[in-house]
């Protein structure tokens, strides 16, 4: 993103506010992201729970529809997707705490309807599980309050446990469970 010169600033200040509008106007249709973005904190009807649930039903029907040759490269390219659509959502709201949500959800997911692609030869799917199980581990860790970390430590511990549960060995440097401080 480029940085906004002075002089920028200057031109744009000096504009009407008709100019403005239709400056504005003409980015939003060009822009899926930008008018999402401006939906979100211009329209008072669009509340974070309702793009909470678009960004869930999309990243249900990715998983839920994904389908190829080898269903673990399909959902490797579906998880990648849905991955996409969680920083998608955090750039619109900027709400940490329901971007680890997305990612859980996302999880859930995968641990119950998609286990069995964890065996599979293209080990793509299992990496890419356990690589977004620690991204949200850090995420918990960094963006929350030691709070939260207690109510989110049995279902990433139930992850971690099925994970290491394989007989593969595990592609990230996980945890054998989520310590929470002070318990």
């Amino acid at each position: 993103m480029p940085a906004i010169s002075p002089a920028f600033r200057q031109a744009v200040k000096q504009l009407s506010d008709k100019e403005k509008e239709a400056i504005i106007l003409k980015a939003a249709r060009r822009d899926a992201e930008l008018y999402e973005l401006l939906s979100f904190e211009l329209i008072e009807e669009v509340t974070l729970e309702e793009v909470y649930e678009q960004s869930t039903d999309k990243i249900h029907e990715l998983l839920l529809n994904a389908s190829g040759r080898s269903l673990a490269k399909a959902l490797t390219k579906a998880l990648r997707k849905a991955v996409k659509e969680i920083a998608r959502f955090k750039r619109i709201t900027k709400d940490k705490k329901a971007e680890i949500d997305l990612h859980l959800y996302t999880l859930r997911l995968i641990f119950d309807n998609f286990t069995g692609q964890f065996d599979s030869y293209y080990k793509g799917f299992y990496t890419a599980t356990a690589r977004l199980l620690l991204r949200t581990i850090q995420l918990i860790r960094k963006n929350l309050h030691e709070d939260y970390h207690l109510e989110y430590k049995s279902a990433v511990d139930d992850f971690l446990q099925q994970i290491h549960s394989r007989s593969k060995p595990v592609p990230a440097a996980l945890p054998q469970e989520f310590e929470v401080e002070g318990v």
